[in-house]
């Protein structure tokens, strides 16, 4: 399966406009919007990422390639691409709208959460990124800011979202591009030394460890002191924040969070862990301790993306009262309404998409530590 991928027809149209009704902007970029809008024959409300056709200039052909990496796509658990329009001097890609907010504000609005909680979330991803793995796509910047809620509901699924940096694994060749954002990156990646999709199983490593305490394995100010640390992979289960968390999860995070790629697990091996597979994963509440240090590392500047997903969530809401208030049993048709979060698709493969990306991910420092 791994290699080229055929791309979508991309359809024509006069105006974009005569086919949705644009309301908000959600975000902006150099060269590029994302807008919620609204199909006007079906009501369906969905955000159209505006492109201009001169961000592309020259790498057509990559455009292509990871517009049909991202069409290629069809999983429960990832924001998916509908639809692509060329009109005028833009590309219009149609996504699916994800109404549920970020995954860092529902930890922090909840009163209960646990283990068993987090252990439900790596599972979604876990099984979303060995689909990808199966296709032979390496996401390369799996990170919290890539996980929204499908809806508002209680029990609402994860969606990964952001395929600006994917790439697909060709035949004979290997990955070497250094890419992602820092603190998430595999250690083999900061080396500088060919690497596979084991980069995708450190980060969701790295993932399951801040959801069951609120703070990340590696942090300096410092890139390279930060780099050097995620080199040795060096982290530290800390006492008091990790005393009331299972063995079993330590043992989960340190087979993902493994310094060689050869000894690292892949999605299938974790999906089979007992913290995911088996009932090891605890039901204390573990909510107080660390929602208020998602708060004190987190900061809402810094976890939040240029896409506006608390505009989202408010649109949303409205509606639902709007709804309610007229008496009128409209939610259902807008419940299914998925959003990408900014940046999910750059043009460029390998590169961090600055000029027309709504938000980018961050290119790693070329300022390796000796």
């Amino acid at each position: 399966m791994p290699g080229a991928v055929e791309a979508p027809s991309w359809k024509q149209a006069e105006d974009i406009r005569d086919i949705y009704d644009f309301r908000d902007v959600l975000g902006t970029g150099a060269f590029s919007e994302v807008i919620l809008a609204e199909d006007k024959r079906t009501q369906k409300l969905v955000a159209i990422k505006c492109i201009a056709k001169k961000a592309l200039e020259g790498k057509e052909g990559t455009m292509e390639n990871e517009i049909a990496v991202l069409h290629k796509i069809k999983h429960p658990n990832i924001v998916a691409l509908d639809d692509i329009y060329e009109s005028g001097g833009h590309l219009y890609l149609i996504m699916q709208l994800v109404s549920g907010g970020e995954l860092f504000d529902r930890i922090v609005e909840k009163g209960f959460y646990t283990e068993r909680d987090a252990s439900r979330l790596i599972f979604q991803v876990l099984d979303a990124v060995k689909y990808l793995h199966d296709l032979g796509i390496v996401h390369r910047d799996l990170k919290p800011e890539n996980l929204l809620y499908y809806s508002l509901d209680e029990d609402s699924k994860i969606m990964i979202s952001d395929f600006g940096l994917s790439k697909m694994e060709d035949p004979g060749s290997v990955l070497s591009t250094a890419c992602g954002t820092p603190g998430y990156v595999a250690p083999e990646v900061l080396a500088q030394k060919p690497y596979s999709k084991a980069v995708d199983c450190w980060s969701i490593g790295v993932i399951a460890y801040i959801l069951l305490c609120g703070y990340p394995p590696f942090y300096d100010e410092n890139d390279a002191k930060l780099f050097e640390q995620i080199l040795k992979a060096e982290y530290e289960f800390d006492s008091p924040y990790w005393d009331d968390i299972s063995d079993s999860a330590k043992d989960f995070i340190r087979h993902l969070m493994e310094k060689d790629p050869e000894k690292r697990f892949t999605c299938e091996q974790a999906l089979q862990h007992p913290w995911i597979a088996g009932d090891t994963a605890l039901d204390k509440n573990i909510h107080q301790s660390v929602s208020e240090q998602i708060k004190k590392n987190f900061a809402k500047s810094k976890w939040k993306q240029a896409f506006n997903a608390t505009a989202v969530v408010r649109h949303m809401r409205k509606l639902q009262l709007g709804t309610s208030q007229e008496g009128q049993g409209q939610v259902a048709s807008h419940g299914e309404l998925l959003a990408p979060a900014a940046g999910v698709l750059g043009p460029v493969a390998g590169c961090c998409c600055r000029d027309c990306c709504v938000e980018p991910g961050p290119e790693l420092s070329p300022a390796l530590p000796p």
